[in-house]
């Protein structure tokens, strides 16, 4: 059941889509809500008991849903939608970004989607740029990558990079038979077989310091298998450090992100988590990430770069304002 956290913004949302669609059926606002047909009416009997002040039946919304058709009355006060707030537009945004740099969306015609991004951007402000920097590359990556890794896609022909391992701090040469672009936590990843670690791979394509398409065809082995990234990228190795971070209420999202292999409640919402990190990179940025809704408890040496790091971008923060 959803707590009253998830159920507010739903109402809120919920009350001026009915507005926007009178006579809709239950079953297809449930749909659209992502919920069942029963925890629609639940909310719906919420709503009926909301209004403004006063309480008598005039000030009340009226709602009902007989023949499972929804009417709604008396809500004209709550009837624009919610805005989105900076965070919320910025990270939108940076999705949109990466699906259009997607394959499949970069060759269908019309600007709706450009154009729904520009909005976004009017919307976020500052907190768009904020947003684009967290996320650009870690290295001087080639700005040619995608359309080549498309062309070798297109054409079926096997791709030369020079990749960027951040773990290993090194540069090293792949050759790959592509099989597709996948976004996945907002990065485009190529997959295919490497023969370098002769098994199925993914490459950000902001690593990718240069592709070439070469003149042989791709031809990976009969053993090559789509890799499932429905849980994420990250798959942690029992040899990789363990890291505990305790984090906020706010920070709770990350038990649900990331495999853990401990979570431990501390009250008020607080949990302390267990995961493998599979480099000081990647933690930093997580830990980054979370600011001050989780730090980094164990081992001391990775809470003290994490420390460390945080001191320099607040430094460079400082010095930049």
């Amino acid at each position: 059941m959803s707590g009253s956290a998830d159920r507010l913004p739903r109402l809120l949302a919920l009350v001026p889509y009915l507005m926007s669609h009178p006579g809709a059926q239950v079953g297809e606002v449930a749909a659209v809500f992502g919920l069942s047909e029963k925890q629609l009416i639940d909310d719906l009997q919420l709503v009926w008991m909301c209004g403004l002040p006063g309480h008598t039946p005039g000030d009340l919304i009226d709602v009902s849903w007989d023949g499972g058709e929804i009417i709604i009355d008396n809500a004209d006060t709550i009837a624009r939608p919610l805005r989105l707030g900076i965070d919320e537009a910025s990270a939108l945004l940076v999705a949109l970004r990466m699906l259009a740099a997607t394959p499949e969306l970069a060759e269908v015609p019309g600007d709706a989607l450009p154009r729904v991004m520009a909005k976004l951007e009017r919307a976020a402000g500052d907190g768009a740029a904020t947003v684009s920097s967290q996320v650009t590359v870690d290295v001087d990556a080639a700005p040619d990558a995608l359309p080549r890794v498309r062309e070798g896609l297109k054409r079926g022909r096997r791709l030369s990079l020079r990749y960027y391992v951040p773990g290993r701090d090194e540069v090293t040469p792949r050759e790959v038979d592509p099989t597709r672009v996948v976004v996945v936590d907002g990065r485009a990843y190529l997959e295919g077989w490497c023969y370098r670690a002769e098994a199925m791979r993914l490459f950000r394509l902001d690593r990718m310091l240069g592709v070439e398409v070469l003149d042989v065809p791709a031809d990976p082995p009969e053993e090559a298998e789509p890799i499932d990234v429905t849980q994420g990228v990250f798959r942690p190795s029992p040899t990789d450090e363990l890291v505990e971070l305790e984090v906020s209420a706010a920070g709770r999202w990350v038990a649900e992100y990331y495999p853990c292999e401990r979570v431990t409640e501390l009250g008020e919402g607080r949990l302390r988590v267990a995961l493998r990190a599979r480099d000081e990179d990647w933690i930093l940025k997580l830990a980054l990430r979370l600011g001050d809704t989780g730090r980094v408890v164990s081992p001391p040496e990775m809470a003290e770069t994490v420390r460390k790091e945080a001191e320099r971008a607040l430094a460079l923060y400082a010095h930049g304002s």
